[in-house]
């Protein structure tokens, strides 16, 4: 275990300061601040507050999971950081941070994919990704499934949200409701006493002429605005499990659905599911459901590790380095639309081979020998 590669991740793409710590395939440290109450009188996560928030908790945050994980940051093997996707001034701080660090420890420094993380995770707890993994990624920004052959240089997008993310809808109809935000796990409460029948709301692009794969949830999200719209107008009361069973139904039969029909098509036989939303236990269900009648093995983190975490990022940086794959360069930067076709950033070819050594990081040792850190 101790020859396995030793990194801390960080992840700053929205409104969580996450920072783990990673041996190889095992977590040692899993540090999260979030600034989750600051955006909740907005009902959405507001860019700059966010921002301002990874400022304040970087340096705490760090210094905690260091020391939950029981390592001195002269151990680290490297520092992986979320480059993109995500809110451009949040991730400006994390890769900042992340420089800093890299540079002062004499550490080689990996700009990773936020997507590309969300499926590696899960190697924390079930063990090496099969190659191909097909993944549903599904949170407040994304709805997409991707199909990874090799996480660190491999990763193909087969379908994506054409509008709203699953996410952004629970987000919405939740406000709508009046329970506040975030909006998906008080519906996914709410639901839990409703009857996911109740109502027949529809179910965006599955008809036969539609993109087998992508997603569309605004329709369902005006259809559901109107139906309780109608409610109050009448002046009936709003059966709020019901709405919120049926929607909630909507989304994650076509969720479930499409990804089942991927994996098939593909002839991948493991389904991966992360982001926020994987942590909706109505999801969970009816993919273990789905994925046991199509003979396909389902593999989904606990909840935790499927909301926006350190512990990722790490799980990737340190795939990273025990394939090998170059570290990034000093000028790497943040990219809001960064595409998960790249699952990480590499150091440009003159940075990462000058030395012939074929070392992806020996730029590092060359520009920071010294450690400026003790």
């Amino acid at each position: 275990m101790a020859d396995e590669p030793l990194v801390l991740g960080i992840e700053t793409s929205c409104d969580e300061t996450g920072v783990g710590v990673v041996r190889g395939t095992t977590l040692l440290a899993d540090a999260i601040a979030s600034s989750v109450d600051e955006h909740a009188r907005f009902g959405g996560v507001v860019p700059e507050v966010a921002s301002r928030a990874h400022l304040e908790a970087m340096v705490p945050t760090i210094d905690r999971a260091l020391k939950e994980a029981g390592v001195s940051a002269r151990d680290l093997d490297g520092i992986a950081v979320t480059a993109g996707p995500g809110l451009a001034g949040a991730l400006l701080v994390g890769v900042s941070a992340a420089k800093a660090y890299a540079y002062a420890l004499g550490k080689p420094l990996y700009g990773v994919n936020h997507l590309a993380s969300h499926i590696c995770v899960d190697q924390l707890e079930h063990g090496a990704l099969p190659e191909p993994t097909m993944a549903l990624l599904v949170s407040g920004g994304h709805s997409s499934l991707l199909l990874s052959t090799d996480i660190t240089s491999d990763v193909r997008p087969m379908g994506a949200t054409i509008d709203d993310a699953a996410g952004e809808a629970f987000d919405k109809i939740a406000r709508v409701l009046n329970l506040g935000f975030p909006g998906g796990p008080v519906i996914d409460r709410y639901a839990r006493e409703g009857d996911p029948k109740a109502i027949a709301f529809p179910r965006g692009l599955t008809g036969p002429r539609d993109p087998a794969y992508d997603f569309s949830f605004s329709g369902l999200k005006t259809s559901v605005a109107r139906w309780i719209e109608a409610k109050r107008a009448a002046g009936e009361e709003v059966p709020v499990r019901d709405v919120a069973a049926s929607f909630q139904e909507a989304v994650v039969d076509v969720l479930t659905r499409k990804a089942v029909r991927a994996c098939k098509d593909e002839g991948v036989d493991h389904l991966m599911i992360g982001g926020g939303v994987a942590a909706n236990s109505r999801l969970r269900v009816l993919a273990q459901e789905r994925c046991e009648a199509a003979g396909i093995r389902l593999r989904v983190p606990r909840p935790k590790l499927c909301t926006d975490n350190g512990a990722m990022v790490a799980a990737l940086g340190a795939e990273m380095v025990a394939r090998g794959r170059a570290a990034s360069s000093w000028d790497l930067s943040a990219d809001s639309s960064l595409p998960v076709t790249d699952p990480h950033v590499p150091g440009r070819t003159h940075d990462t081979h000058a030395h012939g050594h074929g070392h992806g990081h020996d730029h590092v040792h060359e520009v920071a020998k010294d450690n400026l850190y003790s």
